[in-house]
């Protein structure tokens, strides 16, 4: 991964993973920036990662090779006006966002017309270093700025390129959200067990190890299919093909699908608010 100097505009819980990533794969603190309006987060990171710190965009941009927009969406537009009245950038800046529901073409507009852009979407595991990220850029973006970014993403998780842009929606669904759907489903498994004589602890101590379990056992082995995984845990006319059968009589697939594309669909409609 080549050293280019990275600064983070926006320092919350997203740019600390990302630079956490960076600073454990080796790359110099002093190549990274973060820039944020106050100070507390500032000098969390500066304390703990050792990189620059800013609460100036303008001197942010001064300093990076490429900059990373990490502010909240409905933020975006007016912090590129302001930064912008104050400092260009340049054509030889790569720009990354990680803001949800700003499409390429109006990142470009709000960036006046810059065209190395690349908008990715990566989700809240990231934190951990177990997340997916979403990647779009335009046909004008550089083969070497792709793979930068790619490695960048690399620190925190997997990454996925997306045929289009509409596909990242599809990322949003099957990751993005996805958490949010595997804790409901933990969080419906552990009601129960309490309201089978567990206590909260010892509930999600099962439920959670269960979980943490399987989807290493699906990680571990990509040569074998999940259906083929299911089954080897489903003995015929045992407990586990009573609680499938159950799943499939509440039609548990079609509730997924349904569940999946409500998640599309209204990622598509706040695009249209930024």
């Amino acid at each position: 991964m080549q050293h280019r100097k990275i600064a983070f505009i926006g320092a919350g819980n997203m740019s600390r993973s990302i630079i956490s990533g960076l600073i454990e794969t080796g790359y110099p603190a002093s190549h990274i920036l973060a820039c944020n309006p106050t100070d507390g987060k500032l000098q969390d990171l500066k304390r703990t990662f050792g990189v620059n710190t800013s609460q100036s965009n303008a001197e942010a941009l001064s300093f990076a090779q490429v900059v990373i927009l990490a502010v909240k969406p409905q933020l975006m537009a007016g912090m590129l006006e302001t930064l912008q009245q104050q400092s260009q950038f340049g054509e030889e800046q790569l720009v990354i966002s990680i803001a949800a529901g700003i499409r390429l073409e109006r990142l470009q507009e709000m960036l006046r017309g810059h065209q190395r852009v690349i908008r990715t979407m990566p989700n809240t595991p990231s934190q951990l270093g177990m997340g997916v990220t979403g990647l779009y850029a335009a046909p004008e973006v550089a083969g070497s700025d792709r793979a930068f970014c790619q490695a960048l993403l690399n620190c925190v998780g997997e990454t996925l390129w997306t045929q289009d842009e509409e596909q990242l929606n599809g990322v949003i669904a099957a990751a993005g959200s996805a958490p949010a759907y595997f804790f409901l489903m933990m969080e419906a498994m552990i009601d129960h067990a309490r309201s089978l004589g567990f206590n909260e602890q010892e509930a999600r101590m099962m439920v959670q190890q269960t979980a943490l379990g399987a989807a290493e056992m699906a990680r571990q082995n990509p040569e074998v299919s999940l259906a083929e995984l299911r089954a080897q845990v489903t003995s015929r006319g045992g407990a586990t093909a009573c609680a499938i059968d159950s799943f499939e009589q509440h039609n548990f697939r079609q509730g997924v699908a349904n569940a999946m594309n409500a998640a599309i669909a209204r990622a598509s409609e706040m695009e249209q608010q930024f």
